[in-house]
């Protein structure tokens, strides 16, 4: 019954794509198919309950110091009804992730989790659980990512949906196409807005940028390697190599300037005109190796401070020395290599964030389809399993009842013998 009912919603969100072309031709952001909740709401999910009961209980078996299911927090984050009870719910998966059964925290309450907040207008809340992902076990699915980061593209919260994007990179989950262009959509309008930028968070947009870029193998794609790479090398130059990879899925190895500039020897070298690199994005590198060598020759004057070059040689070693000492040789080849992108008319004037406004316009409607048909299957996948851990939870009360009721009847009958 229930899998007809989601088969059936499926079906009647790409028949609205398809009987509307002319409207899928026109928008850049996921539609309404994509974040329709019929699918998701369409799961046969019997004998709803109070929170208060399910709260109940769970404070119960934790203070016996019994393991609480997964089922049981599943039923009590799919039964949230109010801002209030997410609230309520954040504790419970906290306590749940610091439990001995913290493993085995379900897909699909993660996912239900983060809908939640999207539908009772607590998003700051799934964010929050969501950056801090160790202490509450939140590590979302890629639809449910989309779901985010285009909730706050939106609304024209740039800076947030980054923010996102930074988590999908830590997760390493650029998976999916619609997933690439939501992020890197996110990103370059995010910077177009020319924000002023604290190291750390250079960091997280660099390798946001290079990582996604990775999966793009065309102007948007590299223009975003080339940037990310950028603001990598400049944190490298400024901080060390350590500053660089330190949390991150990122190379240890130094040179990020230097990958910057095989990223243009690539496009040099690329046949055609096809594949170019945004003006902009080539304008951003040339600022950004003038401010080091600003930086540097300013270094070299002697008039920084003891204390403030002591705390310097904490943090840079010799590698890291010799990779700043490079700095001459890239920025005269960066200006070689942007001589000969400009003679092969491989620069888009196009700016970065137009360029990725037209992928997302051009793409990101073919790119849900997929999405679409891998998510009904994972939600008819999930309900399979639900329905299996209730068959085998109800197994498993039966049998402690019926070994309770056989142990008393023994004791019975040994204190009448």
């Amino acid at each position: 019954m229930a899998s007809a009912v989601l088969k059936r919603c499926v079906t009647a969100a790409v028949k609205v794509k398809r009987l509307s072309p002319s409207l899928s031709a026109r928008r850049w952001l996921l539609s309404s198919a994509y974040t329709d909740t019929k699918l998701w709401e369409a799961r046969e999910i019997k004998d709803p309950q109070r929170l208060a009961v399910l709260a109940s209980s769970m404070d119960k078996l934790y203070e016996k110091k019994f393991a609480v299911s997964s089922l049981l927090v599943a039923q009590f984050v799919d039964n949230i009804s109010s801002r209030q009870e997410v609230d309520q719910a954040d504790y419970y998966l906290y306590k749940f992730r610091h439990s001995p059964n913290c493993w085995y925290l379900r897909d699909w309450t993660i996912h239900s989790w983060i809908r939640q907040c999207l539908k009772y207008g607590a998003r700051e809340k799934a964010l929050y659980t969501l950056q801090n992902k160790v202490q509450y076990g939140i590590f979302p699915d890629d639809f449910i990512f989309n779901l985010l980061i285009d909730s706050y593209i939106k609304d024209g919260d740039f800076k947030t949906a980054c923010s996102v994007v930074e988590e999908v990179m830590l997760q390493e989950a650029f998976n999916l196409p619609s997933t690439q262009i939501l992020s890197l959509y996110a990103l370059g309008s995010y910077l177009a807005t020319k924000p002023q930028l604290t190291v750390s968070r250079e960091r997280a947009l660099g390798a946001s940028l290079f990582i996604c870029g990775l999966k793009q193998d065309n102007t948007v794609g590299l223009s975003a390697q080339l940037q990310g790479s950028a603001l990598l090398g400049k944190v490298e130059m400024l901080k060390g190599i350590h500053a660089v990879f330190k949390g991150m899925p990122l190379l240890w190895t130094h040179g990020y300037l230097g990958r910057a500039l095989a990223v243009m020897e690539r496009v040099v070298a690329a046949p055609g005109g096809d594949v170019k690199l945004s003006k902009d994005t080539l304008d951003y590198m040339n600022d950004l190796l003038q401010e080091l060598s600003s930086t540097s020759d300013s270094d070299s004057s002697g008039e920084e401070s003891t204390e403030e070059e002591d705390k310097k040689k904490d943090a840079v070693d010799d590698d890291d020395l010799a990779e700043q000492a490079n700095l001459p040789q890239y920025a005269s080849r960066f200006k070689e290599l942007r001589s000969q992108l400009e003679s092969q008319g491989k620069v888009d004037s196009a700016s970065f964030q137009a360029l990725v406004t037209a992928l997302a316009q051009q793409n990101l409607a073919a790119a849900e389809k997929p999405d679409l048909e891998e998510y009904e299957s994972r939600v008819l996948a999930w309900e399979a399993e639900r329905k299996l851990l209730i068959q085998r939870e109800h197994a498993t009360r039966e049998k402690a009842q019926q070994e309770k009721k056989e142990r008393l009847a023994a004791k019975a009958a040994a204190q009448m013998g």
